[in-house]
């Protein structure tokens, strides 16, 4: 038995034998386990040999019954052949039955139809001497539950009628064609009245019938006008339309055999009746009256219509219902979109000039006209040239004639001309239309507004010379700055997508070019003019706080300031003015400006220092100035500026060093690439220099 092991097998074995498997209490007997091995193998032996003659048995038997199949399976086969054969021969003969019975309907068919023909031309025959008698006596003509076997019936004889000579056949024609009519309106009636209770089964069989009468186009316009009964109750006459063709769009398939034509005919006449009669009334009140209304309605309208369009894409409306949908909405609105960007224009002239105005007018200001060529253009290249006020200082009493709220209204009025001249503007004039519109932010926004207020500012910058001088051309480069970066966004955001792929773009970046840079001419005279008023405040404030004894003490051993009274002061005002400056500017316009000042601040102080002459103890006072200049010069952060003072304070050193040590000091790092002049000019200014020791020294 499965699973044998023979170890085991063997360690049962002599457990089982007397004195074979113990080591305990009995003795271990292995004469006794021999023998009993050997008796276990020949009976295993002889095991052995009965299982081997049964095996062999059943082996005979196996192939006895193996024999008997396969002479089974090969008689079943011939028989299944010979079934074969037989089902062959059966085929083929159903087969010429078949064509024989085929042959013989199609000679039946052949008899039978000009019999039946035969026989519909008797009973045609027969309705038509009804007819030719006057009297309609047949049932189908008389109950109208046979309307639709009487509709068949005089739908053919209104055909034959036709063929009839009119002279002979004049009454009866008439009585047929008036029979027509007459079913013709009943099938009509009988259609209306099955829509009214929602029958669509009989509805579709008045259909079919109807189909090949003349009156099937009017049995499809009555559907049209029953469908729209209540349909439009809302205020929202699109939402009403998509509403009622999704609803007809699920009936009228199980209704009619065409559909799509008629689906195509409702929203024809939801389109040229309704829609039209709506955008008119909407569109015509405000037409005359107020551009402003007009427009959004046009828009809104518009943008409606276009987005119910999209909803009806959806539905089967023939081959080319883009085309079909297209024509229905340039049918409503051809007359409104003819002239769209005249009444545009015309109307962001005006806003635009209103808001200008309405802000001025909040400010008590009379603008100014800033008039072009002859005079003008002369007085404006001589500015530009020599950079000198020209005409009288105006006092704009710190108002920069620049805002912001003006600004946003502006260009919010034309962010959305642009979003209609998208929508309404024919794809082929956008471009020209869009570049109209930028042409109009230009002149109110860039010309009326900020050139202007440039123009002002210049006007109010005083002259380098005025004392306490206010200076306000900071805050208009300050707003202006801003201004344009949200002109610029703008163009970028809603004029760019609009005139990127046409000519007009390279026109509208050279016009955004051409403004960019007239304003930064008038930017940047007005920041040079500004610093020359920095400049000259300083000065001022030197000539009147500088005394010459601050630097030729009378007291030599009783100076008790650290600084003078002029230097405090001076830089006081130049912190202020450095802060304004990175107020009113980004970027590396910031750096540029500062590097101005601080490289003509330089100046001012080294001319300045110029004018005195130095005992040892002013020549350290005059080192502590200039300290402090340089501890000014650092709020610039510029390197030139700092390199600048830090050569001033080391020239200072002149004004004090010991003759012996004068050529040492001048041969150092920060005075050694100086011009030998500079240097004698600043020895020059020591009150012993004279002296034919220090003179002997510097030669």
């Amino acid at each position: 038995q499965e699973p044998f092991v023979a170890d085991e097998y063997i360690e049962r074995l002599a457990w089982r034998t007397p004195g074979g498997g113990s080591r305990g209490g009995e003795a271990f007997d292995p004469k006794r386990l021999l023998e009993e091995f050997v008796n276990h193998i020949q009976e295993l032996q002889v095991m052995d040999e009965r299982i081997q003659r049964k095996v062999e048995k059943l082996e005979q038997q196996c192939q006895k019954e193996a024999k008997e199949f396969a002479k089974k399976v090969q008689e079943l086969q011939k028989s299944n052949q010979v079934a074969f054969q037989h089902f062959q021969e059966l085929d083929e003969h159903i087969s010429y039955v078949a064509t024989k019975v085929c042959h013989l309907g199609d000679q039946l068919e052949g008899v039978n139809t000009p019999r039946q023909r035969a026989v519909e031309a008797q009973k045609l025959m027969k309705y038509f001497n009804e007819f030719l008698d006057g009297e309609l006596k047949s049932d189908v003509f008389t109950n109208s539950e046979k309307i639709k076997e009487a509709a068949d019936i005089i739908q053919k004889l209104h055909l034959i009628a036709q063929e009839l000579p009119f002279d002979r056949f004049s009454e009866v024609k008439s009585k047929i064609a008036s029979k027509y009519h007459d079913l013709e309106c009943q099938l009509i009636q009988e259609f209306t009245s099955a829509q009214r209770r929602g029958e669509i089964s009989r509805m579709r069989e008045v259909a079919a019938v109807l189909l090949h009468f003349k009156g099937y186009s009017h049995c499809v316009d009555v559907y049209i006008k029953q469908c729209q009964e209540g349909a439009f109750l809302r205020n929202d006459v699109f939402e009403d339309a998509a509403i009622l063709c999704q609803r007809v769009n699920k009936q009228v398939g199980e209704i009619f055999s065409n559909p799509e034509t008629v689906l195509a005919k409702l929203i024809q006449n939801i389109f040229e009746i309704k829609l039209q009669s709506y955008v008119k009334d909407q569109l015509e009140e405000h037409r005359k009256s107020d551009a402003e209304q007009y427009l959004k309605n046009l828009y809104d309208l518009y943008t409606r219509t276009t987005n119910l369009s999209s909803k009806l894409m959806e539905f089967n409306l023939g081959t080319d219902k883009q085309t079909f949908l297209s024509k229905l909405i340039k049918a409503i609105f051809i007359s409104y979109l003819e002239n769209y960007i005249e009444v545009e224009i015309g109307y962001l002239k005006s806003r635009s000039a209103m808001i200008l105005q309405r802000y001025y007018d909040s400010k008590n200001h009379q603008k100014r006209s800033i008039g072009t060529g002859g005079i003008q253009d002369l007085k404006e290249r001589l500015r530009q040239r020599t950079n000198l006020p020209l005409g009288p200082s105006i006092d704009t009493h710190g108002e920069t004639f620049l805002s912001q709220e003006v600004v946003v209204n502006l260009l919010q009025e034309t962010k959305q001309a642009f979003e209609r001249c998208h929508r309404l503007s024919d794809p082929s004039d956008l471009p020209k239309n869009a570049f109209r519109i930028f042409s109009m932010l230009v002149e109110f926004l860039c010309t009326e507004h900020i050139d202007y207020a440039l123009e002002t500012g210049l006007a109010g910058i005083p002259s380098s010379d005025s004392k306490n001088a206010n200076l306000y051309f900071l805050d208009v480069v300050h707003q202006a700055n801003t201004i344009f970066h949200l002109f610029d966004k703008q163009f970028n955001d809603h004029l760019m997508p609009l005139i990127s792929s046409s000519p007009k773009l390279s026109e509208c970046l050279q016009k955004k070019k051409d403004i960019i840079e007239q304003m930064e001419v008038k930017l940047d005279m007005g920041i040079d003019r500004t610093l020359n008023c920095m400049i000259g405040q300083m000065k001022h404030i030197l000539a009147a706080e500088q005394k010459k004894t601050d630097f030729k003490p009378e007291d030599e051993n009783n100076v008790l300031i650290q600084y003078t009274n002029a230097c405090v002061k001076v830089c006081g005002y130049v912190r202020k003015q450095v802060e304004k400056i990175r107020n009113s500017m980004d970027g590396k316009n910031v750096d540029t400006v500062l590097m101005e000042l601080g490289v003509r601040f330089h100046r001012l102080i080294y001319e300045h220092l110029q004018q005195y002459s130095y005992s040892c103890m002013g020549g350290m006072l005059a080192i502590c100035d200039v300290a402090e200049y340089r501890k000014c010069a650092k709020d610039f952060k510029i390197a030139l500026v700092l390199q600048l003072f830090d050569t001033l304070h080391a020239l200072c050193n002149l004004l004090v060093v010991a003759p012996d040590n004068l050529k040492q000091v001048c041969s150092g790092e920060q005075l050694a690439n100086l011009d030998k002049n500079i240097l004698h000019s600043f020895v020059q200014l020591r009150v012993d220099y004279r002296s034919a020791r220090l003179a002997r020294h510097f030669s």
